[in-house]
């Protein structure tokens, strides 16, 4: 048989009569270091370079597209010729700029058919409201 070990207890503190042993004290923690606010130079070097352009602000759009018919139109509608003109423009803007006659005639188109009291499929509000007002 294998012999146990015996391990000691470490002695209780002695303390006077009725009174608790005092808790040990906690070195205070370290506070924590904010991290330092980055200048415009330092957010600036994060941004990638952007490749340098390898056409001119005065190229001609329709030389550029002459392949694309439909990018073309845009440019007409848009009274564009240059890029450097184009790039005035923000995407969405463009599209924005695009599809206002589409709802304009799709509006028109509603207006049109709740004076003949019909309506397009699941428009029925619509002719209600128009109906309404007259």
């Amino acid at each position: 048989m294998a012999k146990k070990k015996v391990t000691k207890k470490a002695p209780k503190p002695r303390t006077k009569v009725g009174k608790k042993p005092e808790a040990k004290k906690r070195a205070p923690k370290p506070a924590k270091k904010k991290p330092a606010a980055k200048s415009a130079a330092a957010k600036a070097k994060k941004k990638p370079a952007l490749p340098r352009p390898t056409i001119t602000g005065e190229e001609k759009l329709f030389l550029l597209f002459k392949e694309d018919y439909h990018a073309r139109q845009i440019f007409d509608f848009l009274r564009v010729e240059t890029v450097r003109e184009l790039e005035q423009f923000e995407p969405h803007e463009i599209v924005k700029r695009l599809s206002r006659p589409i709802a304009d005639s799709v509006e028109r188109i509603r207006r049109r058919l709740a004076e003949k009291n019909r309506y397009l499929s699941g428009d029925e509000s619509y002719l209600l409201d128009a109906r309404r007002e007259a």
